[in-house]
């Protein structure tokens, strides 16, 4: 029987970076306005609602793109979807600096970076496939999560502080420019595929993505994960989007929304850092999913009752290392427990929940928010009821078969 030979090679690190580099700009830009909600809505003239919708527009796009995405990178490949994501996220970004005088040409702007949005995001377990041996994927695909982290922490910390000394108008110039860099750097050193497979073929090979969905659809484990992503992931956008109207009320100012925001985001840096790399060490997925939502629940509860600032920031940091930390083992486990199903599929259709329950989460918010004061309590405590229904849920999983395989060999 003929051997056939496999090998890691280092460059999957520079493919790896390469790519961290787009998802981080295109994060950037999705919350560019969610720590300056109310400068933003005096800048334009309009509601908190309608700046509340230059996020949410990304999660109404995805919903309309992320399959046919998921369809272009797995039928041509990383470096031409997540080029096009790139390159969208480029020529809008810069776009959204020329005309940010307008609110209606900005809102057009960052729809057109949110078409790109699914092209980046939804390559991240493509990628680990593809240049990465499977004890390894957990980890980069953290890396590629982590770099969703950093941009939303980008955006979150210094946002506040460029828009007070530059104005709105330079603010967003600066950030196309810098997405048009990213672009360029993707294109310079990213490769399809390394010369030879990181792994034996069996644990590589991925069947069509229409047969792919039809079989990920009957996975019991994946549905489950499917609504544990829809609950998850609405809580992170919904708080990440409302950050400022949700301490507000409480008399914290847009500046320390900025950093209670960036110390959520630093602490899931921190959790996908550590989390995936020992669930990888010790081949287990669930027992992190589970010990991350209990984390999570309780960060969320402290974020909904703080009162006093330092409090109201370890609760922060407890929700993002523990809520975003899940992030990423989630999008390995459902692609090992869909296998043979294709990663971008897998992938795009958990982060699809999560742009879905997004809206429904953020509109709600709103919805239910104080008359009297605009405090966002009641509707968080909700949030808090569904997280628990996702802790319940997690505690019936299964480990994948292929992780199990790949432990026994």
């Amino acid at each position: 029987m003929e051997q056939v030979s496999y090998k890691v090679y280092g460059y999957r690190w520079i493919m790896l970076v390469a790519f961290m580099i787009v998802v981080m700009v295109n994060q950037l830009m999705w919350i560019t306005f969610a720590p300056i909600t109310g400068d933003a809505a005096k800048f334009y003239g309009v509601s908190d609602l309608s700046i509340g919708l230059l996020s949410m527009s990304f999660m109404l796009v995805y919903i309309i793109v992320s399959i046919p995405a998921s369809w272009v990178i797995d039928k041509y490949g990383i470096r031409i979807a997540v080029g096009i994501g790139a390159v969208l996220t480029g020529l809008f970004g810069l776009m959204r600096g020329l005309v940010s005088s307008s609110y209606t040409l900005v809102l057009i702007s960052q729809i057109g970076i949110a078409v790109g949005q699914p092209f980046i995001l939804n390559a991240i377990t493509k990628l680990a496939a593809r240049w990465f041996p499977i004890g390894e994927r957990a980890t980069a695909s953290g890396l590629g999560t982590l770099a969703m982290y950093i941009g939303i922490l980008l955006g979150l910390f210094i946002t506040p502080y460029v828009s007070l000394k530059s104005g709105m108008g330079k603010m967003l110039l600066i950030y196309g420019i810098v997405s048009v860099i990213s672009a360029i750097v993707f294109f310079v050193f990213a490769k399809e595929r390394p010369p030879t497979p990181p792994c034996n073929a069996e644990q590589e090979e991925r069947s069509l993505v229409f047969d792919g969905l039809k079989q990920i659809l009957r996975q019991r484990e994946f549905i489950w994960l499917m609504v544990i992503f829809f609950i998850g992931l609405g809580v992170f956008n919904c708080v990440t989007t409302w950050i400022e109207d949700i301490i507000r009320p409480r008399g914290f100012s847009t500046i320390q929304a900025g950093i209670t925001g960036s110390l959520m985001i630093a602490g899931g840096v921190i959790g996908a850092l550590i989390l995936p790399v020992l669930s990888d060490y010790y081949h287990k997925r669930i027992p992190f999913i589970i010990l991350a939502l209990v984390g999570a629940i309780l960060g969320l509860i402290g974020i909904t009752f703080a009162y006093q600032y330092w409090f109201l920031l370890f609760s922060a940091f407890i929700l993002g290392f523990f809520l975003l930390s899940a992030g990423p083992i989630g999008f390995q486990y459902g692609a090992e427990v869909t296998f043979p199903a294709p990663e971008g599929t897998s992938n795009g259709l958990l982060l699809l929940m999560g742009q879905i329950s997004g809206i429904i989460f953020i509109v709600a918010m709103d919805l239910f928010k104080s008359s009297v004061d605009g405090s966002m309590t009641r509707p968080l405590i909700g949030l808090i009821f569904f997280m628990l229904i996702s802790l319940v849920l997690s505690s019936n999983l299964k480990e994948s078969s292929l992780m199990t395989k790949n432990v026994s060999n």
